[in-house]
């Protein structure tokens, strides 16, 4: 399993717009947990600390994943698959009169990710092949 691309193994656009968009999802969520913790008030001091972390951990989990895509890391594919499927569950959720630009958003952007993740060119790039001969078949 290399740990970032070769010569031989280039990251395909596919893959390439799918970690783009996860870096964004990650920059968002970080930046939603600094603007939940610039928020604190003692009367939800417990809810507030909590999701500042919840969001904090799953946006630098998303940089990561993002980080991993870029470099063809294998391990990084399923976290983020599962994000968007996380994802197309709250833009379900925000389906409706007032939130239904958001819902648009989070649906459109999910799927181009999962789009991104699952294309053959994709797959192709992050399969794990551990006799080395994914350079031979190229």
């Amino acid at each position: 399993m290399p740990s970032r691309p070769s010569p031989q193994t280039s990251v395909p656009a596919p893959l390439t717009v799918a970690a783009s968009l996860v870096a964004v999802q990650g920059v968002v969520l970080t930046l939603l947990a600094v603007a939940e913790l610039a928020n604190l008030s003692f009367q939800r001091l417990t809810m507030g600390i909590t999701t500042t972390v919840f969001f904090a951990l799953c946006g630098v989990g998303l940089l990561v994943c993002a980080w991993g895509l870029r470099r063809l890391a294998t391990w990084a594919r399923s976290p983020a698959v599962l994000a968007q499927l996380i994802q197309l569950g709250v833009a379900w959720s925000f389906r409706g009169d007032p939130t239904t630009l958001v819902a648009i958003g989070l649906a459109v952007t999910a799927l181009v990710v999962l789009a991104g993740l699952l294309h053959p060119a994709s797959t192709e790039a992050l399969v794990d092949d551990p006799t080395g001969s994914r350079s031979a078949d190229s």
